[in-house]
């Protein structure tokens, strides 16, 4: 389970100058929290980008801060050497309207050491007339130097072909839907292994670890290859009710973890067997069975749980009605015990999600139809003369009926277990709508 994926562009620089606003603007999203205070970025965020047909991966780290050998900040510099380490070039951020301080010096330090090719970006320069601060910082000794404004966009261009100079372009060769990359969102509440989790999947160390509840603010991508599929894993924010989200950075935390969760196509939903399934727990299945995302409920730390998988799977069915389509998996992130059983029901589930029924097979389905069972309210049955299927993710169909009005509840039950019973669909939410015949 090796990580692999394209050239690696990393951003680096001490806090508040600009390295989030820059990521976010190469990569052409709001994935990066900014904000106007110091560290909002703790983990390392990656994301996709490409310049001039040259495909590349954009690394979003934390403020840089040296002398502090112990707390949060030595877990965030622990953070900023891995991804230096790991980086193809990097774009070293310092901010052109302050002097410089000792951490920007020590990183340009640590940048010569590491060996690696570096562009320096002096950010905040929103005019022609800042063009030439970049000269004003040649004692940081690199060579290449941009005069840039990443809030206005000044300077990107010259700076993104220096840093992608060396990256090869992508072949025309496109990979087909089966082979595209699957986006799985890690959902759960603080402190139950999420980071854990991917830090197993994934081999190396990509998101802080520690034993502070809240630790990932932002979402944290990591890229793995198996069994000849590449999956996208996205360690989010622990989510926390709404009220006990006071600070500005948690509740944007929150905000990034539900738009990252749109953006899957499985959930991975952690919980503690320890705990029980927890009020908290059912509030975030709510969030992935409203988003329609195909989920998983991972009993996380089962090296530690006194029950047995059969008995918390029934807990679970009781407490997480909305998402009794889901698969139940027991694992232990810390010893990696039954991690690797994850990929099978991560592929099964997106397939499951993605997958299309031809709608003569759905019409021969609803020829069998037995509705006299079906209980319903009303003086006559409803007709229903013809279904197909009209988007997946999450698999939707809508039945041509008699009725003028939305299904009944049980009625609408009875199509989704239908479904389910002859096609499957395991591990995603199954969608039904009722839609009026013509009549001629």
């Amino acid at each position: 389970m090796e990580p692999t994926g394209p050239p690696q562009l990393v951003i680096v620089g001490r806090q508040n100058v600009g390295k989030s606003t820059l990521f976010n603007r190469i990569t052409a999203s709001r994935r990066s929290i900014v904000g106007d205070y110091p560290g909002m970025t703790r983990d390392r965020i990656r994301l996709p980008a490409k310049w001039k047909g040259k495909p590349f991966e954009v690394t979003d780290t934390g403020g840089m801060m040296f002398f502090v050998k112990e707390g949060m900040p030595a877990l965030v510099g622990e953070q900023v050497l891995a991804a230096i380490e790991s980086a193809d070039h990097v774009i070293f951020v310092i901010d052109g309207r302050s002097e410089l301080t000792p951490a920007d010096l020590e990183l340009a330090r640590l940048l010569h050491r590491s060996g690696r090719d570096v562009s320096l970006a002096v950010n905040k320069c929103d005019t022609p007339a800042l063009d030439s601060l970049p000269d004003q910082f040649v004692e940081l000794g690199f060579r290449s130097s941009f005069g840039v404004s990443a809030e206005h966009g000044r300077g990107i261009d010259k700076l993104l072909s220096q840093a992608t100079r060396r990256f090869p372009r992508a072949s025309e060769e496109e990979q087909g839907p089966d082979r595209r990359p699957v986006r799985v969102a890690i959902l759960g509440r603080p402190n139950v292994g999420k980071s854990t989790l991917l830090n197993r999947i994934t081999g190396e160390n990509s998101s802080i670890v520690s034993a502070i509840p809240g630790t990932t603010r932002d979402a944290v991508d990591a890229a793995v290859e198996h069994g000849g599929q590449t999956f996208v894993f996205v360690d989010t924010a622990g989510i926390r009710r709404k009220g006990k989200t006071r600070e500005m950075a948690e509740k944007l935390s929150v905000v990034m973890a539900q738009r990252h969760l749109r953006l899957a196509d499985v959930a991975l939903l952690l919980v503690d067997p320890r705990e029980g399934v927890t009020a908290q727990d059912a509030h975030i299945a709510g969030y992935a069975h409203e988003a329609g995302k195909a989920s998983i409920v991972v009993a996380n730390k089962w090296d530690l749980a006194v029950q047995s998988p059969t008995a918390f799977a029934r807990q679970v069915r009781g407490q997480l009605k909305m998402l009794r389509y889901a698969p139940v998996a027991c694992v232990s992130a810390k010893t990696g015990a039954r991690v690797p059983s994850l990929f099978p029901l991560i592929r099964k589930a997106a397939r499951a999600a993605r997958r299309r029924i031809p709608t003569a097979e759905l019409n021969r389905f609803l020829a069998e139809l037995d509705l006299e069972r079906v209980t319903v309210p009303g003086p006559r049955k409803p007709k229903l003369s013809y279904v197909t299927q009209v988007r997946t993710s999450p698999p939707t169909f809508v039945f041509f009926s008699s009725l003028r009005k939305p299904f009944h509840f049980g009625l609408e039950r009875y199509l989704v277990n239908q479904i389910r019973r002859r096609f499957g669909f395991g591990g995603t939410p199954i969608v039904v709508r009722s839609k009026p015949r013509r009549r001629h």
